[in-house]
């Protein structure tokens, strides 16, 4: 141990041996929030013992842990913003916090950090809200098994459940957030840890995120969504093993990727979404092991996406598996598994013999007139998908499966 880290844990244990407890009750000497910050010192412990305390603008600008009892209420009267957090290591926790403030000039938040570095955000409950816990120019912060619902019924007046701007360093994890407009929102917020959340029934995104970058997006479920999950301007992200399901609407989709580069798609379900993915100037990315299943379209590819690889993926009954706009294609299609495939196995080594053309003529002429959906499933239409599956000329001509898997893939 050298001579600066055994100052350093000196250091720490005079401070932990002079820190002290205060506690917050409305028969105790301290019986609000405000007072028992304003009384305490660096790293003091506040307890805050079951009741309900109407207040609202609580300042924290030194290192502290604010513990809550059986979820004591901190209620802002709708007055404006609740708790702001200035300072570092500070920790709050088991706080029932309702009734933010509503605003068009200002985003008040149950919780702000900022300029904070870290801070512990868990086990808080969240309701009336207008933004709920909102990081600005913070790092090296945790967010952790907090529930935000709100009540949220049109966009231009409600706030985001988690938001992120210039935040780097930060996990969030274990949240349940539900009705506001963007479930989980990153801006310019990079090396971000987003791992077993639940964003559903969001009016607009169940997550939101532009320029953000070598973000790791893992084991989240984004369900009934209002448009479903926005992925933009953004490199070397990582999606995995995340659920998007039943988000649906003319404008709805599973996920939108918008000018993404060098990412990592993997172990991903897709699930009753008008459309699985769309995709949209987004290049070097690779898809594997996703399912894609009873979705409107599986994957839908409006123009300038090039060196994308789509490997042991499952397109499992999907309206359409792959829509493409124009008959250019530079992405590679190889063993996945097509529940459309009519292809044949004769040396049984679980590869079809024929490769199988995933893009129908069909969806190329709904991508330009939406109205002829209604003519779906008609024989008319088998009869121009065969004539454009034997000589491609609005379809890409070289976008095919060579290895198609006779059985759906299992990892």
């Amino acid at each position: 141990m050298n001579t600066i880290t055994a100052f350093l844990l000196v250091m720490l244990m005079a401070i932990s041996s002079y820190a002290q407890k205060i506690e917050v009750c409305h028969s105790c000497p301290t019986s609000t929030l405000k007072k028992a910050i304003a009384k305490a010192k660096d790293f003091d412990t506040i307890i805050v013992k079951k009741g309900t305390y109407k207040e609202h603008g609580i300042l924290i600008d030194k290192p502290l842990t604010i513990i809550g009892k059986n979820y004591p209420k901190i209620d802002g009267e709708s007055k404006g913003e609740i708790i702001t957090i200035v300072a570092n290591n500070v920790t709050v926790d088991g706080l029932f916090i309702v009734n933010v403030g509503t605003s068009y000039t200002q985003d008040y938040a149950a919780v702000r950090i900022r300029r904070s570095k870290h801070f512990t955000i868990k086990n808080l409950v969240l309701e009336k809200l207008f933004f709920g816990i909102y990081v600005e120019k913070s790092s090296h912060g945790k967010i952790y098994h907090n529930k935000i619902i709100g009540d949220a019924i049109q966009e231009y007046n409600s706030g985001n459940g988690i938001q992120l701007w210039y935040s780097n360093h930060i996990e969030i994890e274990h949240n349940h957030v539900e009705q506001v407009r963007d479930g989980i929102y990153l801006e310019f917020s990079d090396d971000c840890i987003i791992k077993n959340n639940v964003s559903t029934q969001n009016l607009r995104y169940g997550l939101h995120f532009m320029f953000s970058n070598r973000d790791v997006y893992s084991d989240n479920t984004f369900e009934n969504n209002g448009a479903g999950v926005a992925v933009m301007f953004s490199k070397k992200i990582k999606m995995i093993n995340n659920i998007f399901k039943e988000n649906w609407g003319t404008a709805s989709y599973g996920m939108l990727l918008k000018e993404i580069n060098d990412a990592e798609i993997t172990g991903n379900i897709f699930e009753e979404n008008t459309v699985g993915i769309n995709i949209e100037g987004s290049n070097r990315i690779t898809y594997k092991n996703n399912n894609f299943t009873n979705n409107g379209w599986a994957i839908k590819v409006r123009g300038a996406c090039y060196s994308n690889w789509f490997l042991g993926n499952n397109f499992l009954y999907n309206s359409f598996d792959v829509s493409y706009n124009s008959n250019v294609n530079d992405n590679v299609f190889n063993k996945n598994y097509w529940s459309n495939y009519t292809g044949y196995d004769l040396d049984k080594n679980g590869i079809g013999d024929v490769p199988y053309r995933p893009v129908k003529l069909f969806s190329y002429i709904v991508n330009k007139t939406p109205e002829t959906i209604i003519l779906m499933r008609s024989l008319f239409i088998d009869i121009i998908d065969f004539s454009e599956k034997v000589s491609p000329v609005f379809t890409p001509n070289n976008l095919l499966d060579h290895n198609p898997s006779i059985k759906k893939i299992t990892w």
